[in-house]
């Protein structure tokens, strides 16, 4: 299967420039103009249009068991509503549940993946510690293709992690070659305010934003960054969602400390006001953790992506459905955390950042796609319109639109956190590993057509950091 994409402007991270694009067996052969190619190609037209590399989502939560259900989108209708909305890869978690070895959990969300549509890969959460744990984490960067740990700082008595097992875990990474992620949230704290808030007779949605205001981020996102300089390892914080973490990552960088910061679409997008929404279905539906905030927030959010200190955007995609929601019917706490929008995270960010003259075009694709295929070590084999990279492209109409609804999403959850929303600057084709899957409007996907992606350990970098740290390891003093 052959395809050449005529007459568009090729959009990379680094350069714009226009050229036809020529694909043979899943990967990008040829780059150029007057490309002799074979009459049987399959030929699209992208006059007035740009070639971009496929969106990676690096957080998203397929079939997920949480909070004592599932979440309705599994791997096939997740990746499959992704590559709707031009995204040709994703990075989701494997989470163990506390004393689950970590590789009989990774097995087993391998299996459940088999399904997926697109290209996906995998995060592993570190949820608790002993020597089974650090040697489970060796097998799975060494055999297994997993470069990077998660630590939930969030969720006390489930799978929050201490300090202890923080401190551990990074040790490990470094070791390792692997980037541990963190989920910053002071756990203790929330969970303290959430039973005031319980206590207060405080029951209802509008109790979510309370239990978690943004000093607990900041702090949590502050300690993870203080313990990752002692570890002498670099670390990514997922969502962020409030200028204290911002800020965090801000001044560590400044200081020469290698921190990578995620945001959410989401969080870009839509403030807290939705908590305060009169229907419980509405005001529910956005529960998510860390919650939506305040339009002060959000103009720090951009601010950050413009600046640098912001490198990547994602979903953290987990869809529950009215009915999974309503076990928070009386109590907050028992709402499943999570939202959807692996199908609408980058023409929303394209909508409100380079329609708006906050992202340039380059900057577009280094945040949807570039930077997550660098930070997590698989550019340019992802992330680039590039001779040898693999043929995951999308052809994006500026001039383009749709209103965006759960009634013609993809994605398998009644709910869409931005309904009704017209955006202008859609993909009119996805391209993944070589097949056209989405077409003008039409999907032609199937279960398993994606492909487990394997991540290197960062062993250059690491072993020289390694060193360096054995160079000037403390020395005992001999004492009379």
């Amino acid at each position: 299967m052959s395809i050449i994409i005529r007459n568009g402007t090729v959009v990379n991270a680094d350069q714009t420039f226009s050229a036809d694009i020529y694909c043979e067996e899943g990967k990008i052969v040829a780059i150029g103009t007057d490309l002799d190619v074979p009459a049987d190609a399959e030929t699209i037209d992208a006059t007035g249009q740009y070639i971009m590399p496929g969106g990676i989502d690096p957080h998203t939560h397929m079939q997920l068991p949480f909070m004592g259900t599932v979440a309705s989108d599994d791997f096939y209708t997740g990746t499959a509503a992704g590559l709707a909305g031009g995204n040709t890869t994703i990075i989701d978690f494997v989470i163990p549940a506390p004393q689950e070895s970590l590789l009989d959990a990774y097995k087993k969300w391998r299996e459940w993946a088999e399904k997926s549509a697109s290209d996906y890969s995998f995060h592993v959460a570190i949820t608790w510690w002993d020597d089974s744990v650090a040697a489970d984490m060796e097998t799975l960067v060494k055999e297994y293709g997993v470069n990077s740990f998660k630590h939930f700082m969030a969720y006390k008595n489930a799978i929050m992690a201490n300090d202890e097992t923080l401190v551990k875990s990074f040790r490990r990474c470094m070791e390792l070659g692997a980037i541990p992620t963190v989920h910053a949230e002071n756990g203790e704290l929330v969970f303290q305010l959430q039973q005031e808030l319980l206590n207060k007779g405080i029951t209802g949605p509008e109790a979510h934003p309370l239990s978690r205001p943004p000093v607990v981020e900041g702090e949590a996102a502050n300690r993870a960054i203080q313990i990752a300089q002692v570890m002498d390892v670099p670390i990514y914080i997922v969502h962020v969602s409030c200028k204290e973490s911002l800020e965090a990552i801000t001044r560590a960088r400044s200081e020469g400390q290698r921190v990578y910061g995620e945001c959410l679409a989401g969080h870009l997008a839509i403030d807290d006001s939705v908590y305060r929404n009169e229907s419980f279905e509405f005001a529910a539906a956005h529960v998510m953790s860390p919650p939506f905030r305040s339009t002060e927030h959000q103009n720090a959010l951009w601010k950050g992506l413009q600046g640098g200190n912001l490198h990547t955007t994602a979903t953290d995609h987990c869809s529950f459905c009215a009915g999974q929601k309503a076990a928070g019917k009386d109590d907050f706490t028992k709402i499943p955390n999570g939202t959807a929008g692996v199908e609408d995270r980058m023409a929303v960010l394209w909508h409100e950042g380079v329609n708006s003259g906050k992202l340039t075009m380059n900057e577009f694709v280094a945040v949807t796609s570039t930077n997550a295929a660098k930070i997590f070590n698989i550019y340019p084999q992802k992330g680039a319109i590039a001779v040898g990279a693999d043929a995951d492209i999308v052809v994006w109409d500026p001039a383009g639109s749709r209103t965006i609804s759960a009634k013609t999403h993809h994605q398998n959850v009644d709910f869409n956190i931005f309904e009704g929303k017209t955006v202008n600057g859609i993909p009119t084709h996805t391209i993944s590993r070589g097949k056209v899957v989405w077409a003008n409007g039409q999907l032609n996907v199937e279960p398993g057509s994606g492909r487990y992606i394997n991540r290197p350990a960062f062993n250059p970098v690491f072993e020289a950091l390694a060193k360096q740290a054995e160079h000037h390891a403390p020395v005992a003093v001999k004492r009379k």
